[in-house]
């Protein structure tokens, strides 16, 4: 009798385990989720603001349309980035292709000066702030859900429910140096 009852405890303890660990899990990937979805909020921001940046420089630096054209392409490829390798690299080559329209605005001393340039110069910084902030806190999360992946016992009930390990959203050196756009 005493072994039956043991046997019914120890079944009811790994019953809560096994669903305390499913929803911990569950929990946690939603906030590696929550965390892409705040990169993406940040990535589209900054993709809406590039079409008015290349638009102000153009009235300015009409004959620089090679620079208009890579930014264009590069904020397209970005845009279009369906793994976080693709990501990494589209958004490296956009940052470099911004740094190059930049570089053009700095020979135009009255768009420089222009108000609505400065302003979304800005908010362009801004962008790349919380684009920066967002794949901190989307790392951490990353780590900690594949933390929770991996180590024994979890990993059992992880790799019984599907649950993979995700990609951080790491960069290249380059592009971890946001665009400098100061004039």
């Amino acid at each position: 009798m005493e072994l039956i009852l043991i046997i019914i405890v120890a079944l009811i303890f790994g019953a809560f385990w096994l669903i305390l660990t499913y929803n911990g899990l569950v929990s946690v990937k939603h906030r590696v989720d929550e965390a892409w979805s705040d990169i993406e909020v940040q990535l589209k921001r900054r993709y809406d603001l590039i079409p008015n940046i290349i638009n102000t420089v153009k009235g300015y630096a009409k004959h620089e349309e090679n620079v208009f054209t890579k930014v264009t392409e590069a904020r397209v490829a970005a845009m279009g980035s369906k793994t976080m390798d693709d990501h990494a690299k589209n958004e490296n080559m956009l940052s470099n292709t911004l740094k190059s329209l930049f570089a053009v605005a700095e020979n135009y001393p009255q768009l420089q000066a222009s108000d609505n340039f400065l302003h979304l110069q800005h908010e362009l910084t801004d962008a790349e702030d919380k684009i920066q902030a967002s794949r901190r806190f989307y790392n951490s999360n990353t780590r900690n859900y594949n933390i929770k992946v991996q180590v024994f016992p979890t990993n059992l009930i992880s790799g019984m429910f599907g649950f993979t390990k995700k990609e951080y959203f790491d960069a290249p050196d380059v592009e971890l140096e946001k665009p400098e756009v100061k004039f």
